[in-house]
């Protein structure tokens, strides 16, 4: 049985285990290369090794989280909770690693437990925020590109070591050098990391035009009012933990921010989660955030099938 969401195209299992995802792969492949995403709902998973197993049979071995942006914890190999942000905090819609130069294609979130209110994964068509967006703020970002800058202490925010999964300087300077991130080591030990990256994307698949990036989710405005203000009240804009401008170092006026946000929110739809749920996502044709929600919420998380732009 096949039914249809506004856009996830549901895909259900009728209590057959994760055989029938592998025997379905070019189904789910199809519906989410067309639609976006696919809920694969009614499936037997079980368990996070069923979920693995379900990762593996769709798009075979799961992507290490690297450059993290957010906290995140393993559960088991490349299996990671979803961001591990308060449930109270609304996680704004963005296309995962979309500030690197390697990004992964295929995302897969599986619900272990079901929150008791809210909490949905809401998603938004990149094809429809892209569409949505004025032609000037398009023709602005195009032309300029949008600016990644990071800041990284053990304070605040994500240490380096922590990101880069080393302790050694160099190696984070030769890494970031091969990948067009800039970095400045600051006196205090932290480090700056400056990324200038393209808005607009073609898909490599489909071919079409995506609005993929991270500056409407990095920008210091889409924080909530309370964190924004504790942050600015605690440190200049220019050390913030993450923050973006056009890729020449400009500000994006706040009106264009509210623009997009509001370009992103008119794209997006959502789902209840139930037990066993799994959403498969293409990367650059939905966008996702997460819903403030109530209860014990726990979705596992991987990624697979890595993408390298050279723009």
């Amino acid at each position: 049985m096949l039914t249809q969401t506004t856009h996830a195209e549901v895909i259900t299992g009728d209590g057959a285990g994760v055989d029938a995802i592998a025997a379905r792969r070019d189904e789910i492949r199809a519906a989410v290369r067309t639609r976006g995403a696919a809920l694969l709902r009614g499936f037997r998973v079980g368990d996070v090794d069923g979920f693995n197993a379900a990762v593996r049979a769709v798009s075979g071995d799961p992507l290490t989280y690297a450059e993290k942006s957010s906290p995140r914890t393993a559960i088991k190999g490349d299996i990671y909770t979803s961001t591990d942000y308060p449930a109270q905090e609304e996680i704004f819609l963005h296309n995962e690693n979309s500030y690197q130069q390697v990004w992964p294609m295929t995302l897969f979130f599986y619900c272990v437990t079901p929150p008791s209110t809210l909490g949905a994964t809401p998603l938004a068509d990149t094809r429809r925020v892209l569409a949505a967006v004025d032609p000037a703020v398009r023709a602005e970002f195009e032309a300029r590109g949008w600016m990644a800058v990071r800041n990284f202490r053990a304070e605040i925010g994500l240490d380096w070591t922590h990101v880069f999964g080393t302790t050694d300087r160099a190696a984070v300077d030769e890494y970031c050098a091969e990948r067009g991130i800039q970095t400045s080591w600051q006196p205090d030990g932290g480090l700056r990391t400056k990324a200038v990256r393209t808005a607009v994307h073609e898909h490599p698949a489909t071919g079409e035009r995506v609005w993929f990036n991270h500056a409407t989710f990095f920008h210091v405005t889409t924080l909530g009012d309370d964190l924004r203000e504790g942050l600015l009240s605690m440190m200049d804009e220019a050390d913030l933990p993450t923050n973006s401008y056009y890729g020449d170092g400009g500000r994006i006026p706040d009106d264009v921010l509210d623009h997009l946000r509001s370009c992103y929110r008119g794209a997006t739809t959502r789902f209840d989660y139930e037990r066993d749920d799994v959403l498969v996502i293409d990367n650059m044709l939905a966008a996702h955030g997460r819903e403030p929600f109530t209860g014990p919420r726990r979705v596992a998380v991987a990624m697979a099938e890595p993408v390298t732009s050279f723009r």
